[in-house]
Formats: structure tokens, sequence, C-alpha cells
């Protein structure tokens, strides 16, 4: 892969928390700059993402002069202590974000970047009471419930199943089970009818209480600062996230804001796997930091 002349470099940067060893990898540009983005990886994955779309993403901006830190949470990838998942990584955010300081003097302000339960763990993460976040990228925000899946399964999948001449060809020659097929189907609309709550305990690890899609929204109407959402096409926990935008009153509220921008991928599945797809989000997220006067 090419990049413009300006000069970057890959730093390994070693930082603790509560204890434990972090390990991460920050791509600094040669000039200094005012905003830098932090990876938040969604789990369970390391600092270089799926099919290396972390690497792709923080070499793209820092080629164009803003530095990228990618990280492993606590007892992930490099990183020692107990594996956890992204409801309790504030922590570890908080203390990566201190790290990237230290790293790049000039900055002042992070943007959270995050694919999946990464960016679910970015709009958990108490922004507004950290003055050093500035914004957010989040790609394919997950919001899952079993009743939430249940609704996208029976609404993007059943649906095109049962008006496609295949299934009833396969059907009429017996390769489709009638049984089988009526038992999931019934499955997923006995999931679909029940609460969202109802799939969740009401007190978290970290002590937050209720249900974590609507903790989400409550933390992303609560910051300041321009949010991005990059949606694919082709995956069910993008459509999942478009069905509780339009569902819940929280989410709703969330969205409405003059800062905010959607942007879709068409043909894009969950990690951006085809030709090109992960080069594009690394330069829709370039063009939405300069849009938004966050880099050069």
């Amino acid at each position: 892969m090419s990049y413009p002349p300006q000069g970057w470099r890959d730093r390994a940067v070693l930082f603790e928390c509560a204890g434990e060893s972090l390990v991460g990898v920050v791509s600094v540009p040669e000039a200094e700059a005012e905003v830098g983005v932090l990876v938040i990886v969604g789990g369970p994955q390391y600092r270089a993402g799926s099919h290396r779309q972390f690497v792709v993403l923080a070499r793209h901006l820092a080629a164009r002069g803003v530095p990228c830190m990618r990280f492993d949470y606590r007892g992930m990838g490099d990183s020692t202590g107990p594996a956890r998942d992204f409801e309790s990584v504030d922590e570890d955010v908080d203390a990566a974000i201190g790290a990237f300081l230290r790293a790049c003097p000039g900055l002042k302000q992070i943007v959270l970047w995050g694919l999946c339960d990464g960016a679910s763990a970015a709009c958990l993460y108490p922004a507004g009471k950290d003055p050093r976040v500035a914004a957010a990228v989040l790609l394919n925000p997950w919001v899952h419930t079993q009743a939430g899946e249940a609704k996208v399964f029976l609404k993007h999948y059943y649906l095109q199943r049962i008006t496609d001449p295949s299934f009833w060809k396969k059907f009429g020659s017996g390769q489709v089970s009638l049984l089988k097929s009526l038992g999931s189907l019934f499955s997923f609309v006995h999931a679909a009818g029940r609460k969202a709550s109802a799939d969740i305990p009401v007190e978290a690890a970290n002590g937050r209480s209720g249900p974590f899609p609507e903790r989400m929204a409550q933390g992303l109407a609560s910051r300041k600062g321009p949010v991005a959402i990059f949606l694919s096409g082709r995956d069910y926990v993008a459509r999942e996230f478009d069905d509780a935008c339009k569902a819940n009153a929280e989410w709703r509220k969330a969205l409405d804001r003059s800062d905010l921008e959607i942007t879709r991928f068409a043909d894009a599945d969950h990690t951006f796997s085809g030709p090109g797809e992960a080069q594009a989000v690394a330069e829709a997220t370039h063009a939405w930091l300069r849009a938004r006067a966050l880099a050069r």
C-alpha cells in the first residue's frame, strides 16, 4: 500500500492500568499534531484488528499528519491481566489516552474510534467528564439483545427466504425440512416478542444499571463534540442498530443533533473485509476529521 511522502513511524508503548501492563502501538507523523485518534478494539481481538484493519487505519492517518494509537485491553493480546468485556474497559481507555498524550506531547485532544463493541465501549466511556475527548467515530455499534437479533432475522432473513423462488424450489424437492424451518421460525418469533431488558442483567459488572444499549444512547447524548457513525450495508449488527434507533426513544434523542453524521457503506460486511473497504474506511475517517477541523 502506498502512502503520501509525509513521514511517519510506528512506536510501541508500554503503560500501566490498575497494576497490569498494557501494550500499544502509536503511528506517529513527522510533524506534531493537536488531535489524535485512539482505536478502541472490538473483541475478542487484539490491536491489529480483523485483516489488519486497524493497522491500515493508523498508518493511513499518520501519513496524513494525524497520530493514531491502537492498544490491547487488559487480558487481551500482549497485555496482562484477566480478560474483560467492553463494559469494563473505562480504566483501560483512560490509561491509553494518558499514554497517547505522553507519546505525542503536542496532542491536546483525542478522537475515540471503535468498531462493533469497541464503538459500544466508546459510547459508554464517560467522555463528558473527560475534557481530553473531542469526538467519536463509531462503526457498526453493538446494541445486541436476543429480541433485537430475532427481529432483524425475521425482517431481513426470513422475509427474504419466503419470497425467494429458489427456497420454494428446494422445499418442493424435499431439500428443505418443513418442521425444522418452522421450528427455527417460531423460535425467532418467540424471541422477538421478548422485552430487550429481559436479556440484560439489571446491574452490570461495573456498577451501571439498565440495558446497555440504553446506557450507550445516554452516554452518547450527554457528550460534547461531533460524532460520526459508519454503517455496513451487509451486516446484521448494523441493521439491528438501525432498528434500535427507530424503536428506542433514547437512541432517537441521541441521534438528534446537528454534529452527528451517518455514512453508509452499502456493500461492506461487518469488518469491512472486502477489497479496498478497510482503505475506504480510513479515507472516510480522515475526510470526516478534516471536515470537522480535527485534522489538516
